[in-house]
C-alpha cells in the first residue's frame, strides 16, 4: 500500500507488526469523536493490554513490536484503532525500515505499508483501522506531528500531564506462522517501563470539543526540524509553526496569528459523505472555494492565503472525524525525478532549471494542475496569477513543461491516485 491507501481487512483477531530500530510502538483506541475515553484507552510499553484485552503490546526485540487486536471482541464505542511511533533519538527519517503489517490468525499477510517519506517529526501515526460498512479497513497514514508524541497525544485526547499506572508484563506469546518476508521473532515480554509521562509541551489545540485557535508566533526563518520542504533553494513565503486542529462534522475554523501570504492546508476526514472547504472573507462570505469533493475519505493538501489584516477563516462541510493542518509554504514536497505517489489535491515545489513534467492519473474525475511562476515576484503575502497547465477528465498519462523554478504546481483537482516525477531537458 501507498500512502493514503485503505483496503477491507478480515474482521479476525489480527496480529499486527511494527517494525523499525528504534521506534517505540504505541496503540491509541479512539471513539467517534476523534478522542481516547481515558488513560485506558493509550497501550504503550508501560501499559501493554487494554483493559479489555482486546489489544496487547509485545515488544519482540530486533526493531519489531507485536500488536495483537482483537477486531471481534472490540467495544462498539470504539471506531478507530491509531497505530502510533515514536522515537527517543533521532527523528523518524533516521528510522530503518519503517512498516506496519497486518496478519490474520492464519499468519496470512492482508495490509502492509512501507513508510518511505519520514521526515523531522519524532511521533507519527503509520496506520489505523477504523469502522466501515458493518466492517474494518486499514488504512496507510504516515502523518507525522512535528511537535513530538505529545503533541499527537494531546491532539488525541491524552492528558500527558496524568500518568498512565503501568500494567504488568505480558507473558510470551507463539509467534504468527511466518510469511515472506517475515522471519521467525522470539517472543519476550516487555520489562516494566515508567508511566506514560512526557516532558511540558507548549499549549496546543485540545481535541473535540475543539477549543479557539491558539495564535501562533512565527518562528525566526531558519530551518526547521520538519517538513521535507525546510531548507536550501526555498525562502518563498512566511515561516511558522504548523497550526493542526481537529473536529468532527461541519465547523468554521479560526487560525489566528499566523503572518499573511500564501500557506498549505491538508485536510484529512474519516467519512463518505461530501467534503467541502471554503475561504471566509472578513464579511464572514464565502469566497475561495478550496475543496469540492465527493470522495470516501477524502484527503489531500490546498493552497490558501492568510489574510494581511485578521485571522485565516475556513467554513469546512464533512461526515465524520477531519484533521486540519496549516503549513508554511515552504513545507510542501519538492518535485523531483523520482516518481512519488498521492491521492488528492496536493502542493508541490520546483526549485530547478527548466524540466518537464511528467503526470500519471489514475483518477475518474478531473484533474487539474496549475502552476505559479515565482521568478521577479517579490510580493510574499499573495501569489502571482497562475497558469493552468493540465485541465482533462478520467485516466490518463500527461507529459507538461515546466519553466525555471521557483514554482509552486498545484494539483487542485485530483481524486483519485496519481505519481509525479521531472524529467529533467
Amino acid at each position: 500500500m501507498i500512502k493514503g491507501d485503505n483496503s477491507f481487512v478480515p474482521s479476525v483477531p489480527l496480529r499486527i507488526g511494527v517494525r523499525g530500530a528504534g521506534l517505540d510502538a504505541m496503540v491509541l483506541l479512539l471513539t467517534e469523536s476523534g478522542a481516547v475515553r481515558g488513560d485506558g484507552d493509550v497501550v504503550f510499553h508501560g501499559a501493554p493490554v487494554h483493559p479489555s484485552g482486546t489489544v496487547r503490546l509485545t515488544e519482540a526485540g530486533g526493531g519489531t513490536a507485536w500488536l495483537d487486536v482483537g477486531l471481534t471482541t472490540i467495544e462498539d464505542r470504539i471506531t478507530r484503532v491509531l497505530v502510533v511511533g515514536s522515537t527517543a533519538h533521532g527523528t523518524i527519517r533516521d528510522v530503518a525500515g519503517l512498516s506496519v503489517e497486518a496478519f490474520a490468525p492464519d499468519g496470512t499477510s492482508v495490509a502492509r505499508y512501507d513508510v518511505t517519506d519520514g521526515a523531522g517529526e519524532t511521533a507519527m501515526v503509520i496506520a489505523e483501522l477504523y469502522r466501515r460498512s458493518g466492517g474494518w479497513k486499514f488504512r496507510a497514514v504516515g502523518q507525522g506531528w512535528a511537535n513530538g508524541l505529545a503533541g499527537l497525544a494531546t491532539d488525541h485526547g491524552v492528558d500527558v500531564a496524568d500518568p498512565v499506572a503501568p500494567q504488568a508484563p505480558l507473558p510470551p506469546q507463539t509467534p504468527p506462522a511466518p510469511v515472506a518476508p517475515v522471519a521467525p521473532v522470539a517472543f519476550v515480554p516487555a520489562p516494566p517501563a515508567p508511566a506514560f509521562a512526557l516532558p511540558p509541551m507548549p499549549s496546543i489545540p485540545s481535541a473535540v470539543p475543539v477549543a479557539p485557535a491558539v495564535p501562533v508566533a512565527p518562528a525566526a526563518p531558519a530551518p526547521l526540524p520538519y517538513g521535507p520542504g525546510y531548507g536550501p533553494g526555498w525562502s518563498y513565503g512566511p515561516v511558522f509553526a504548523p497550526y493542526t486542529q481537529i473536529g468532527r462534522d461541519n465547523d468554521v475554523i479560526t487560525v489566528s496569528g499566523l503572518p499573511p501570504g500564501p500557506v498549505v492546508v491538508q485536510l484529512d476526514v474519516q467519512g463518505d459523505g461530501y467534503t467541502g472547504l471554503v475561504v471566509l472573507d472578513r464579511r464572514n462570505k464565502e469566497k475561495d472555494y478550496l475543496v469540492n469533493s465527493t470522495e470516501d475519505d477524502f484527503r489531500g493538501r490546498v493552497l490558501a492565503t492568510v489574510p494581511e489584516k485578521g485571522p485565516l477563516r475556513l467554513r469546512l462541510e464533512a461526515e465524520g472525524p477531519w484533521r486540519l493542518e496549516v503549513s508554511p509554504l515552504a513545507a510542501a514536497d519538492r518535485l523531483t525525478e523520482e516518481a512519488v505517489a498521492y491521492r488528492g489535491p496536493e502542493v508541490l515545489l520546483h526549485t530547478g532549471g527548466v524540466a518537464d513534467l511528467a503526470i500519471h492519473y489514475r483518477g475518474d474525475d478531473n484533474l487539474i494542475v496549475n502552476v505559479y511562476e515565482l521568478a521577479g515576484h517579490d510580493d510574499h503575502t499573495a501569489l502571482p496569477r497562475d497558469e493552468n497547465l493540465v485541465n482533462e477528465i478520467g485516466k490518463r498519462r500527461e507529459t507538461v513543461p515546466l519553466p525555471q523554478g521557483p514554482l509552486v504546481v498545484q494539483f487542485e483537482a485530483a481524486d483519485g491516485p496519481w505519481k509525479a516525477r521531472l524529467k529533467r531537458v
